[in-house]
Order: C-alpha cells, then sequence, then structure tokens
C-alpha cells in the first residue's frame, strides 16, 4: 500500500525475523526477547509419515451472496422474472421502472416460452412522445454491476412483440445519465419468442452501473430470460476471474458443495435441488434460499460445481440433501425417491456419454466424466429424527452402483465409534479463538482405527474474531498444526465461510471478502497458505521445551515443488510475548542450504487488526531470505505470530522413504 503505517510494521516483523542480520538496526522494544523455547525435529525417514493427498481444500456454500453476486460472473439479479414467485402479478425487484404510469405499464404474466419458468415480463409503451431517452426498465445488478472500459459484455435476452418494436439496450451509470456503451435491438413482429444477442463494449469504468432497455415508441413487448456476462470469465466458464485467482493460491485439493445449510433449506420445498440447476441456464427455475434469506437463478448450478473443481484440479465433493431439512423431514419408509435422485446425479456426474444422465452432461459441453469419489449424506443432520435411516439407504444404494465412492457421515466419530458405516465423518467447529487454540490437540486420542474425519467446517466466531482478525487466523493456524499431526485420522480439512460480499454480511468472518470490482483475503485467507504445501507431504515428530510451551503450536514437514526439497518449520507464538526459538533438526537425509531458505510470518500490530478495502494489505504474510539457515539456528517469533521457515534441502527432490 505504501502507506507509513504499511512501511512501519513491516519495518517490525523483517526486524524480528532478522536477528542475525546486522544490516538491521531495530529500537530496544521492537527487539526484546522475553521468552526462550526450543524446537527439535527428528527427520529420520522412519519416523516420517505422508500426510493425505487430500488434507486441505476448501468449501463453498451459497452464503453470503458469495456465488449469486459473487464469484458466478452473472450481472443480472433475477434475470428471469421469477424471484417473485410463480404467481402474478409479482414482485420484479430489482427491476426498476423508467417512466411514470402515463408513459409506461410494466407487469408479469405466465406468458413465457421456458417451460420451467413461465413468468414474464410484459413493457406496454404507452407514450406518443416519450422522453429522448426513451421509457422502460433497467436492473441494477447486485449492488451495481462492475462496468470496466474497453470491456465487452455479451447481452442475451428473449423478447416477443405482436408489432415490430424498435428498443435500446444501454450501460449507464446508477442515475442513467452517463451512457457506457449501447445498442439499438428491433423485435419483428409476430407470436414467437426469439433470442436476441447483443455484445457491449464499454467507454468508460462504472463500479455501479445498470442495464437499462428502454423504447420510444408505443407498443407492447414481452420480455425474458435477460442475461449480461462479462467476456472476460475464468477459461470461459463463467466465473470471476480474480476470486478464482485467490482460490487457486490455495491449491485446494478438494472443493465441498454447495453447502452448507443451503442444502437443507429451513424447509425442503427450497432446498437445493440438482436436477433443477443443470441444462440451459434459460430453463433453470431457480430457488429461494431460505436459511440465508435471498434467490438464486441457480445459474451456479451442480454441473458449474464440477467444472470449477476440475478447474481448481480439486477433487469434488458433492454434499447431497437426504430428505431433511430445518424444519421437516422424510421417513425412511418414504425416501426411495430421493436416493434414486442422487443416484441420478452421480451418473450425471460420473456416467458414460451415452447413459442417460451422462449424456445430459455430455449436451452441456462436457463428454468426459467427472470424478466424483465423495459424497456428504446431508449436512448437520445427525440428531434428526430419520437421519440413520435416510443415512443407511442412500450409503447401500451408492455402495452397490459405486463401490469406490467414499461416504461422509454428518455424525461426529472424534470420541467414540458410529453406530453406521461410513468412509468419514464430519466435524464441524466454530469457537472464540482460546477454545480453538486449546484444540490443536482435538484428535489425539482418536482411535486409530474406523473411518476418517473430514474437519470440513472450522473457524474462530465471536466477539475475538471481528470481520476476521490476526487473533482468529492465529488460533485457526494453531488448530491445523494439530490436524497436520493427526493427518492419519484427519483426511479432509476446510475453512467456513470461504467468500462473503461486502454488501450482504450475514456471517462474519470469511476467508475472502469482495464487492462488485474488489477483493481482499482476510488474517485467516493468508493463513491457510502456510498449509497449502501440506497436502501430500511428509511430517515429522517434533519436541517443543518452554515454560511459554501452553502459548506455542508447532510442525514440521517436507515437501517438493517441481525442483528442490524444502523442511518447513510452521510456528504460531499465540502469547503477547516475543520468543527466541533454538532450531535443532536430526536425520536429514541432506543439508540444509541457506541459499533458497526463507522465512515469512503473519503478524500486525494488534491481535485485532483486520484488512479492508481501504487497507488490504494491513495483515498480510512477509517473506525474507533466510541468509543464515542451517541445521541448528536462533530465530525470533514476535508476539502474536504465524511463522514460517522454509529450509531449503541441498540434496534435490528428497524423498522420505516410506
Amino acid at each position: 500500500m505504501g502507506s507509513k503505517e504499511t512501511l512501519c510494521r513491516t519495518r517490525t516483523i523483517l526486524c524480528f525475523l532478522l536477528l542475525f542480520c546486522v544490516s538491521c538496526k531495530c529500537s530496544a522494544s521492537e527487539f526484546e526477547i522475553t521468552q526462550v523455547a526450543s524446537l527439535g525435529v527428528d527427520a529420520s525417514s522412519h519416523l516420517a509419515r505422508k500426510i493425505p493427498d487430500t488434507l486441505f481444500g476448501i468449501f463453498f456454500e451459497e452464503i453470503n451472496h458469495a456465488g449469486a453476486g459473487g464469484i458466478w460472473a452473472e450481472l443480472v439479479s433475477n434475470r428471469g422474472f421469477e424471484a417473485g414467485g410463480p404467481h402474478t402479478p409479482s414482485n420484479i425487484e430489482p427491476w426498476s421502472i423508467i417512466g411514470d404510469d402515463s408513459s409506461i405499464f410494466v407487469g408479469t404474466d405466465r406468458t413465457s416460452c421456458f417451460r420451467r419458468n413461465k413468468v414474464a415480463l410484459r413493457m406496454e409503451v404507452l407514450c406518443d412522445n416519450c422522453p429522448a431517452v426513451g421509457v422502460g426498465i433497467y436492473n441494477p445488478g447486485f449492488w451495481g454491476m462492475n462496468i470496466e472500459d474497453g470491456k465487452t459484455y455479451n447481452l442475451v435476452m428473449h423478447a416477443k412483440s405482436p408489432e415490430m418494436i424498435e428498443m435500446t439496450v444501454s450501460l449507464t451509470s446508477s442515475d442513467g445519465l452517463r451512457v457506457l456503451a449501447s445498442a439499438a435491438i428491433r423485435v419483428p413482429g409476430g407470436s414467437n419468442w426469439i433470442k436476441l444477442d447483443q455484445k457491449l463494449v464499454a467507454q468508460g469504468t462504472d463500479r455501479t452501473s445498470r442495464l437499462q432497455i428502454t423504447a420510444k415508441t408505443k407498443g407492447v413487448v414481452w420480455l425474458d430470460q435477460v442475461s449480461l456476462m462479462p467476456s472476460d470469465t475464468y477459461k470461459g466458464h463463467g466465473f470471476r476471474t480474480e476470486l478464482i485467482s485467490m482460490l487457486l493460491d490455495l491449491k485446494p485439493r478438494f472443493l465441498r458443495f454447495p453447502g452448507g445449510c443451503f442444502v437443507e433449506g429451513s424447509w425442503l420445498r427450497n432446498a437445493f435441488r440438482w436436477r433443477d440447476s443443470i441444462g440451459p441456464w434459460e430453463e433453470r427455475p431457480g430457488h429461494y434460499g431460505d436459511v440465508w434469506n435471498y434467490w438464486t437463478d441457480d445459474g451456479l448450478g451442480y454441473y458449474e460445481f464440477l467444472q470449477l473443481s476440475e478447474d481448481l484440479g480439486a477433487a469434488p465433493v458433492w454434499v447431497f440433501n437426504n430428505g431433511i431439512s430445518h424444519h421437516d423431514e422424510v421417513d425412511t419408509t418414504a425416501i426411495a425417491p430421493f436416493v434414486k435422485d442422487i443416484l441420478d446425479s452421480l451418473e450425471f456426474a460420473r456416467g458414460s456419454a451415452e447413459s442417460t444422465w451422462g449424456s445430459v452432461r455430455a449436451a452441456m459441453g462436457h463428454p468426459e466424466p467427472f470424478p466424483v469419489k465423495y459424497v456428504a449424506i446431508g449436512n448437520e443432520d445427525c440428531g434428526k429424527e430419520n437421519y440413520r435411516g435416510n443415512y443407511l439407504k442412500f450409503y447401500n444404494a451408492i455402495r452397490e452402483a459405486y463401490p469406490d465412492i467414499q461416504m461422509i457421515s454428518n455424525c461426529d466419530g472424534s470420541s467414540g465409534p458410529l453406530d453406521h458405516p461410513a468412509d468419514l465423518y464430519d466435524f464441524h467447529v466454530y469457537t472464540g479463538s482460546r477454545a480453538l487454540f486449546s484444540m490443536k490437540n482435538t484428535f489425539d486420542n482418536t482411535s486409530r482405527s474406523g473411518p476418517k474425519a473430514f474437519v470440513s467446517e472450522y473457524a474462530v466466531t465471536g466477539n475475538d474474531a471481528g470481520r476476521g482478525s490476526l487473533l482468529a487466523s492465529l488460533a485457526e493456524a494453531a488448530f491445523l498444526t494439530g490436524l497436520e499431526k493427526n493427518s492419519d485420522v484427519v483426511h479432509m480439512a476446510s475453512y467456513a465461510p470461504l467468500f462473503i460480499n461486502d454488501n450482504d454480511r450475514t456471517w462474519n468472518p470469511d476467508a475472502i471478502v469482495f464487492n462488485s470490482w474488489q477483493q481482499y483475503g482476510t488474517p485467516s485467507y493468508w493463513m491457510q497458505k502456510f498449509f497449502r504445501e501440506s497436502s501430500g507431504a511428509t511430517i515429522h515428530p517434533i519436541t517443543i521445551s518452554s515454560s511459554y510451551s501452553g502459548s506455542l503450536a508447532a510442525s514440521v514437514i517436507t515437501w517438493h515443488d517441481d525442483e528442490n526439497s524444502f523442511l518447513r518449520v510452521k510456528v504460531v507464538n499465540f502469547g503477547p510475548d516475543a520468543v527466541s526459538l533454538t532450531f535443532s533438526a536430526t536425520g536429514l537425509q541432506g543439508s540444509i542450504n541457506a541459499l533458497g531458505s526463507t522465512a515469512t510470518v503473519l503478524t500486525s500490530g494488534s491481535v485485532m487488526d483486520e484488512n479492508s478495502f481501504a487497507n488490504p494489505n494491513k495483515v498480510v504474510p512477509v517473506t525474507i531470505e533466510l541468509r543464515n539457515a542451517s541445521e541448528e539456528m536462533e530465530v525470533t517469533l514476535p508476539p502474536h505470530s504465524l511463522s514460517a521457515f522454509d529450509l531449503a534441502l541441498a540434496q534435490s527432490r528428497l524423498v522420505a522413504e516410506m
């Protein structure tokens, strides 16, 4: 950012890291050491253990407008006029009218050509001498459309009119006074609906734009399924590139989707239905997510989640509804149709292009199957009356049809055996920072036999979390070192929630904050980057000696990039004192090379510091070269910090023999 505050903070961090660098001149208060500790690691191959390839991934839920108005790049909100419900006349919000009741009449009826989306908008222009700008309707998108100079936007709309009518489609400022792009569209007269495609190239930038559809002459026109998408989505698959880039930087090994409570619904009638979210976008009815209280047109559907998993190189984890919502349940005696529905969803993902549902996937542009090998049977439903009965119906049917699929139970098996078969069990934890820090040893005494743990939702919440504090990220990091240590029984873990639109802060905190054109990572996002090389790495046993050890958490792994190997030492200092840490390593199958070794630290001036649009880099990692890296060295841990020391191993591509 270049601000004085940021420069001072960076200087302080570097001084702590460069204890042995004489060129760094720090004040006595910055350099004062009040605690000492030692950390030893035995890197012998016979004590090493491989971490599962799937350990750290991401969990996406449609919450906080994470998808609609978020990673899904559709700019029009309520593009099919269905959000007001199936009965007409209906509310068309957030569409609004340009003109008054003497010049235009706008309503809805059920005359659409789309079988599953019968509601259409009828617009009757009443004026003979219409205003110069015309009359019509406009859509502000999700708190304003981000329109950028020189970029192309693809408009698709469906229309019909009994007589030929000319309309203008425009991208304008929020008040309609500044036109960024405009084109004339002619709707020929007749009784048939037509599809209109128009590319709009912006001549200017406006972060809170709107789409206008106007006319200047008397006539009647019906409109439906109006879509506006940027042309530069990620791989052309409909996702906001800058937000997907932040996910790629985490190197996730799996993607859990689409919820969360979004899967259940407050009532089953509003639960996510995969069948309604596939096929042509114009035919997707959309639905009201009654848990998080907003409409989604389901343009981001089951197929798109599978595509996103592939784009990220992450294993898809399909969380499906098991006949249970927050307030109603399907009895096990009547669950068979729900079971068949999920078997069909798996055929859609995994079936050949010639199969019934695989052919639907192929028609959407993906003839090759998607490798779905993990399914979660419900979400947080273990205590519900029909969960176990329903679970077994799904489990047995899926096991018979797809023996390789790993099934995840909602019931916690960390402290005792489950009373039903499962490959993994879900473990969710939302708590305060001190409580989560103390949970770093949670899985130490878990049985080493039976199903493995999937910590699919973890985060610090409450007063000490704020909107994403440094303190929260440190407790979470300590918890993750415990998951690494226990990765023989913990096979997967993901932070939650992943995204939040700054205009819909239903749940705080979250990993990535965005609006229509900006984004930043909270400290919890940056914390996860310290663990992105852990999946598939090798973990080594460690010992920590200190009277201050109750405030420390650590782990040591060996990881590899394309050319080199590194010993990564991660240490969380959860306490208020700086620590002089003596590190020693034995059993290495090669020497440590100072060349290529680095130190990275995440800290700030206050434990409650957060990032923001005004200062997105207030709490971000700082990395320097570690010039004196060796098998035995002394480093300084700043108060309230997460540090990672990547020690380059001279023997390239060192791999421990398991």
